[in-house]
């Protein structure tokens, strides 16, 4: 073995002797280029070569100081997050921009588009971003851990399957929702309009979810930057198209959310043609019968991902339906705050990803103390640009309103509840780095309870109370911003306290697991059915 006389200390005693990951050199600074966590290396050495640019890349701390360690981790991370970031404020803007657009018919149409949006969020949505987090879990670390470099794509593979199987009810739930919107108390006219309006939708969430498995698929490889070029490319055309099919076509709002279910379909299919032709497709290895196997692990992560994610965006969902009780204008106010509020929330969400990313990479490099680090550090990064969001908004609140609507009654509702909107947008960042550290070492279910217990079993009574007996919208978001920071402090807790060795530990087991009912072990004969890598 090279370099023997150099100790692994950063790992704990009882993986000195595994093999050795790829890190970051401590020679040159991360920047753009730099791998989140490059590959493993196939031998024993405490250092390997990047076989692109020759560099070596040392796996030991080297006995820097913590300080210099934090500081190069908030740098990876932060460049990490940044296309991320953008790439989900860009997702979200292709229906920001359609709410925009549609909304300048009248406030009606406003609410309407806002508030289907909004529903399509917390369902149909919610598989592609919480189903797909399984791919969080189980993606990055084989990419760093697994034997079987394609072990990735068959990931991806069995995504596509189950995630279109797991829309298929949330398809006959946006058909039939009218009277789902009148049981609840919604306006018959809204009720209808919504019903119609997501019916349109339909066509465009397999393409939603399958451009955000992709997504994944990609970043699980330390590719963060396609989904941003892609979406730079998608943006304006769906801008163009959602004006073409409302206002040229004179669809009205029917045309929204057509045109936005093409923007969608056109960004996967552009997606997967950066992969094949760009760089990506290393991971592939062809369509394999082994995605049907082991179903039960990815849809238990992925079951588990959208109770995780769905808890928080379902109490904003029920604090819409109670706008939605107010009146007119308290909805259009929620409206306003809450289409915002999705273009704000990528920031917690994508450093979430690349924290899920980073954390699952160094844990299938059995990389305890980098795991624990980078987590720590995610939470830090994201508090300081909550931060800084808070600070925007507070400047802007009398005249925020103003880019989706004129009416001035809707404008001054908007400034009186932004205050405890911007309030929470530090603890929004704690709850997307920390519960992206939860993914990353696959406790989807800690998180689930962790929300569940802090806005179901408190926070939101007290704000629909609030609302209803003298606080009105604002009742409402307070009740939001009390969850968020009970929740923010508690997931950083556990992160804090976490046994990253046990998580170590925990990544191989799942990938070993994964390996043997691939493989097929008992059912001699099945292996030579499908060839050595399971391809018919």
């Amino acid at each position: 073995m090279e370099d023997t006389g150099r100790a692994q200390t950063w790992l704990p005693t009882f993986l000195r002797k595994s093999k050795s990951q790829k890190g970051l050199s401590d020679s040159t600074p991360p920047n753009e280029n730099t791998h989140l966590l490059p590959k493993p290396a196939d031998d024993d050495s405490d250092h390997t070569v990047n076989q692109e640019d020759g560099e070596v890349y040392d796996l030991e701390d080297g006995g820097k100081p913590t300080s210099k360690l934090v500081l190069r981790e908030f740098v990876i991370l932060f460049n990490g997050s940044i296309p991320v970031i953008l790439a989900y404020a860009l997702q979200m803007s292709l229906q920001t921009i359609s709410v925009l657009i549609v909304g300048r018919r009248s406030p009606e149409d406003l609410a309407t588009a806002a508030f289907s949006y909004m529903f399509a969020m917390s369902t149909g949505w919610l598989i592609a971003l919480g189903g797909t987090t399984a791919i969080d879990t189980l993606g990055s670390s084989a990419f760093t851990g697994s034997k079987n470099p394609h072990d990735l794509g068959i990931i991806l593979q069995r995504s596509f399957i189950l995630l279109a199987l797991f829309f298929f009810p949330v398809c006959l739930l946006w058909l039939f929702s009218e009277s789902v919107f009148l049981a609840l108390g919604q306006e018959p006219q809204i009720s209808r309009d919504s019903a119609r309006f997501l019916s349109c939708l339909i066509p465009g969430g397999i393409g939603y979810i399958y451009f955000e498995a992709m997504k994944k698929y990609l970043q699980a490889q330390e590719l963060m930057r396609p989904g941003t070029y892609v979406l730079l490319v998608t943006s304006p055309i769906n801008a163009g198209l959602n004006y073409l099919f409302v206002y040229t076509f004179n669809f009205g709002l029917l045309g929204a959310p057509l045109a936005t279910s093409i923007s969608y379909w056109l960004s996967f299919l552009l997606l997967v043609a950066y992969a094949r032709f760009v760089k990506g497709s290393e991971a592939w290895g062809g369509w394999s019968r082994k995605c049907l196997n082991n179903a039960g692990t990815f849809s238990r992560l992925a079951v588990l991902g959208i109770i995780h994610v769905g808890t928080e965006w379902w109490a904003f969902e029920i604090v819409a339906l109670a706008a939605g009780r107010l009146g007119t204008l308290p909805l259009a106010a929620q409206s306003v705050i809450m289409t915002s509020d999705q273009i704000m929330n990528t920031i917690p969400f994508g450093i979430g990803v690349a924290t899920s990313a980073r954390v699952g990479n160094l844990l299938g490099a059995r990389n305890a103390r980098g795991a624990a680090r980078a987590a720590n550090t995610a939470a830090w990064l994201s508090m300081l640009l909550g931060a800084v969001v808070l600070a925007i908004l507070m400047g802007t609140k009398n005249d925020f309103a103003k880019i989706f609507n004129n009416d001035r009654a809707v404008v001054k509702l908007t400034a009186e509840v932004l205050p405890f909107v911007a309030l929470f947008q530090i603890a929004d960042g704690l709850v997307g780095s920390c519960g992206g550290s939860l993914r990353g070492m696959g406790r989807q279910h800690t998180g689930a309870v962790v929300n569940i217990v802090s806005y179901y079993c408190g926070a939101l009574p007290l704000g629909i109370y609030l609302a209803f007996h003298g606080w009105g919208l604002k009742g409402l978001w307070v009740g939001q911003c009390i969850a968020l920071y009970l929740v923010g402090f508690v997931e950083w807790a556990i992160v804090a306290f976490c046994d990253w060795e046990k998580q170590v530990r925990k990544a191989f087991e799942r990938m070993e697991e994964g390996e043997r009912v691939e493989g097929g072990v008992g059912a001699p004969g099945e292996e030579g059915e499908e060839g050595e890598d399971g391809r018919a």
